[in-house]
C-alpha cells in the first residue's frame, strides 16, 4: 500500500495499485498552484485511490473540466481530476511512501520558468547547507 497526506495531516489517502510514470509539468498553472518551478505528477486509477481522511479538502476548477484538490488548511496540493476520466493526477509531493515509478518526461517546457534548467549539472545535496 502507498500512503500520502497533506502537510498538516488532515487529508490522508492510500493507493492500492500502480502509480503511473512520472511527468514533470512546467505549465504556468502548475507553477502558480505549487509555488515551484514545476509539478511532479503521475496517474492513478480512480479505483486504486482512496481518501482515508478528507479533512478540509477543497477543489478549484483551474481550467475547463480540470479540478485541483487541496487542503484548505495547509494549502497542500493532493491531486487533480479531469471530467470523464478514469484516473486522478496524483501530486507526488504529497506522498509519504516511496514508489517505483519512473520519470517519463517534462511537459509544457514552453512555459518553463526562465530561472530553472531541466538538464542542470548542479550538485545534489542531501540537506540545505
Amino acid at each position: 500500500m502507498i500512503n500520502g497526506s497533506c502537510l498538516c495531516g488532515a487529508i490522508q489517502y492510500e493507493v492500492s495499485g500502480k502509480v503511473g510514470d512520472i511527468v514533470h509539468c512546467h505549465c504556468g498553472t502548475c507553477r502558480k498552484a505549487h509555488g515551484s518551478a514545476f509539478s511532479s505528477v503521475a496517474a492513478v486509477l480512480d479505483s486504486d485511490f482512496t481518501l482515508l481522511s478528507k479533512g478540509s479538502l477543497k477543489s478549484y476548477e483551474s481550467s475547463a473540466d480540470k479540478f485541483r484538490f487541496f487542503c484548505s488548511d495547509c494549502g497542500s496540493q493532493i491531486y487533480a481530476k479531469r471530467r470523464d476520466t478514469a484516473h486522478i493526477i496524483l501530486r507526488l509531493g504529497s506522498l509519504d511512501s516511496d514508489i517505483v515509478s519512473q520519470e517519463k518526461e517534462h511537459i509544457w517546457v514552453s512555459q518553463k520558468a526562465n530561472w530553472y534548467t531541466t538538464n542542470s549539472e548542479l550538485p545534489e545535496k542531501s540537506t540545505f547547507e
